[in-house]
Formats: structure tokens, C-alpha cells, sequence
């Protein structure tokens, strides 16, 4: 996969927002590990719309020919991570976002984007 451009990533945050997640962030953590390029985070409300944040972001991400390689947490739907390569997408159930808290690991002010409907607009 080529690196991914600010504009893609706003453009899979969108799926998210479209589909209605919460707390939508993109943390560009590629001077930061060695494991992704950027981290999509996003909430849902609980069990079923996390999984279906997570089969709607699979099939549109597919249509525009990025296939996941990897997917965990699916069966519980509290924590599902979609693993693009470059790209780890974490779905989670609002208490287990707010337990495992992984912005507090990646965030240095500089390298996210919170993906919000003011975003949303100017991406229009």
C-alpha cells in the first residue's frame, strides 16, 4: 500500500461520521512506532453499532481497493482493530475507549485530527 495522504484519512473518517460514530480521531503515529503510518479511533454506542461501524468501513474501504489484512475483536464487538498495514482502525464500545485510553499514548498535540462535523462540512 502507498502511504496514506491526509485527504484518505479524512476521507475514511468519514465513512465513520456518515455512520454516525462518536469521538472520531486520526493519529498520525508513523515517527512515533513502527506498527502503522496513522490510528483511525472511533466509538459507537455499544455492541451492534460497533460491529456495524466495522462491516460498513469494510465494505466501502474494499470499494476504494483497501482490504483489511487483518481483523480482532469482531465477536465481542468491544473492541474490534482492522489492521490496513500502514492504517490500524480501533472500534470501541465507549467503556472500553475510555479504560484502555489510547489517544493518552499516541497524542502530542501535533498529530491528530478530530474528525468532527465542522470537519465534515469543509471536506464538503
Amino acid at each position: 500500500m502507498e502511504a496514506l495522504s491526509r485527504d484518505t484519512i479524512l476521507s475514511l473518517c468519514k465513512i465513520l461520521y456518515d455512520k454516525k460514530g462518536m469521538d472520531i480521531r486520526a493519529i498520525e503515529v508513523k515517527d512515533k512506532t513502527i506498527i502503522a503510518d496513522w490510528f483511525i479511533i472511533c466509538s459507537g454506542r455499544g455492541v451492534p453499532q460497533v460491529k456495524a461501524l466495522c462491516d460498513d468501513f469494510e465494505d466501502k474501504t474494499a470499494q476504494m481497493g483497501l482490504l483489511v489484512h487483518r481483523k480482532d475483536g469482531y465477536q465481542d464487538g468491544r473492541w474490534i482493530v482492522l489492521d490496513y498495514g500502514d492504517l490500524l482502525v480501533h472500534l470501541f464500545h465507549p467503556e472500553e475507549r475510555t479504560f484502555y485510553n489510547l489517544e493518552r499514548l499516541w497524542d502530542d498535540g501535533q498529530n491528530v485530527i478530530e474528525y468532527t462535523e465542522e470537519t465534515d462540512h469543509a471536506a464538503e
